[in-house]
């Protein structure tokens, strides 16, 4: 276990931070504690926030002399408990937050640069500026910074096309967990220079250094937008909707987010101002976003002759196109207030988990099956990205008085094997924090894991970065 700070230690910090740097105050660390959903719980013994890459490799640097641990943290949107610390308090709370600048936007090199405390909207806005996009979108981007989102490779919706942030980062600036910095941010597309360490720090939820600031790829802005809600008859027909569609409209398929009936009608139930799309209600349903760049054929036009296509040779029962950009939200909302639908129905047991495509369809449905086959009276509802395999799949238990305590992890470890069986993964774009770190201990190949432990060995031998999460204390 890392060692605690020592009272030097923490008058030295303060020195080199400053009021507005440095605070051991309980009202004003207690926000920074906990995880968004409540659950995880911890304490530290102090709340640094740097407003400098110098800043950031100066403590990094004294705390590993001092063999002190490190907890970064951006937004504190973690669902995995990745930016809380542990229970025994003796880790310093690292926040980005105040390193929030754009530092440079570039159209010839489709490329803008932002500090790691950098909110993700904010980033959109920039990018705008200049007629370009980061397409890369979530249901937190008022809150989720570049930093937590480079540190947990974020997905979204939009990975169909372009991928996770893997896809989308260029470069990285990190300081190492000697104090050391990684100066990375080059916007090159080639580079060959053996291994790819901003790759090894993507994903890596501050277990190999601090992200301080990443070079990320933009996209021209969109000219034009079309989204439609499709009734299908079963996942596999979805499926072969998405392909179909590809085929005629190529890269103009976006978001192709798979939605069953029993998640549309928790939406309905429970959150105001919204409706059904369709007139019948469709035992499964997608929602399907296409888009054009500025000066292109409008995307409405393709993606209504598309569909229109679909109805009459059966490969979809019913559609709707939005008309407005008022209904194209409306369509969203559907979409984004699952989540917040099922919390409408009580705790439930949340699974971000991936699938190869081709058996995502048959998955979403089996596996469904057996976990309602084998804990009676529950109720599974899957949804996600079908486009790349990515699953919500989401346990709600049955109305049994403490169910949820005596047997919520042992139908998650149920769930999670059925995903291992499948080819899949345990995390598609949560992370694996402190909620999955035994999981995938259990789950993982032994030559992965061996693999992983080497690397954090040889980047972090005194284990001072981000303690206890995606490998569990021992």
């Amino acid at each position: 276990m890392p060692a605690s700070p020592t009272d030097n230690l923490l008058r030295d910090l303060e020195a080199l931070l400053g009021p507005r740097g440095f605070t051991r105050a309980a009202d004003d660390m207690a926000p920074w504690l906990t995880d968004w959903r409540g659950r995880y719980h911890g304490a530290a013994a102090a709340l640094l926030s740097p407003g400098s890459t110098d800043e950031v490799a100066t403590i990094v640097a004294r705390c590993a002399e001092a063999g002190v641990a490190l907890v970064p943290q951006g937004g504190n949107s973690s669902m995995v408990g990745g930016a809380t610390p542990l229970a025994e308090g003796g880790a310093l709370i690292l926040s980005l937050r105040r390193m929030n600048r754009i530092r440079s936007l570039s159209p010839e090199d489709n490329a803008l640069t932002a500090e790691a405390g950098t909110i993700l909207a904010n980033v959109h806005e920039a990018a705008a500026e200049i007629g370009r996009r980061f397409p890369l979108t979530l249901g937190a981007r008022g809150s989720a910074t570049i930093g937590g989102l480079v540190s947990t490779n974020a997905g979204g919706t939009q990975v169909l096309r372009f991928g996770p942030m893997r896809s989308l980062v260029l470069g990285v600036e990190a300081v190492l967990p000697d104090g050391s910095l990684f100066e990375g941010l080059s916007p090159l597309r080639k580079d060959n220079r053996g291994y790819d360490l901003k790759q090894l720090l993507i994903g890596a939820e501050g277990t190999l250094g601090v992200v301080t600031a990443a070079t990320l790829r933009l996209v021209p802005a969109i000219g034009s937008r079309a989204v439609a809600w499709v009734g299908v008859e079963s996942p596999r027909a979805a499926l072969k909707l998405l392909r179909r569609l590809e085929e005629r409209l190529g890269d103009a398929v976006e978001s192709f987010e798979l939605v069953p009936a029993t998640a549309l009608a928790l939406v309905l139930q429970h959150i105001p101002a919204t409706r059904a799309p369709l007139d019948t209600p469709q035992p499964w349903n997608v929602l399907v976003e296409t888009v054009a760049p500025a000066h292109a054929a409008e995307a409405p036009k393709g993606l209504e002759a598309a569909l229109a296509s679909a109805l009459e040779e059966g490969a979809a029962t019913d559609a709707f196109l939005a008309a407005s950009e008022a209904q194209a939200e409306a369509l969203w909302k559907l979409r984004d207030s699952i989540s917040e639908a099922e919390r409408g129905e009580g705790p439930g047991l949340k699974h971000d988990i991936s699938v190869p495509v081709s058996a995502m369809p048959e998955f979403v449905v089996e596996a469904a099956r057996a976990v309602e086959a084998c804990y009676p009276g529950a109720r599974v509802i899957a949804f996600g990205h079908l486009g790349d395999g990515n699953v919500h799949f989401n346990v709600q238990p049955p109305p049994i008085a403490g169910w949820f305590e005596a047997r919520g992890e042992e139908a998650s470890g149920f769930v999670y094997d059925l995903v291992v069986a499948a080819g899949g993964s345990i995390s598609a774009e949560h992370g694996i924090g402190q909620m999955k770190a035994a999981t995938l201990a259990r789950t993982d190949p032994p030559a992965r894991l061996a693999a992983l432990r080497a690397i954090k060995q040889a980047l972090d031998p005194k284990g001072i970065m981000n303690p206890g999460k995606l490998f569990p204390l021992t």
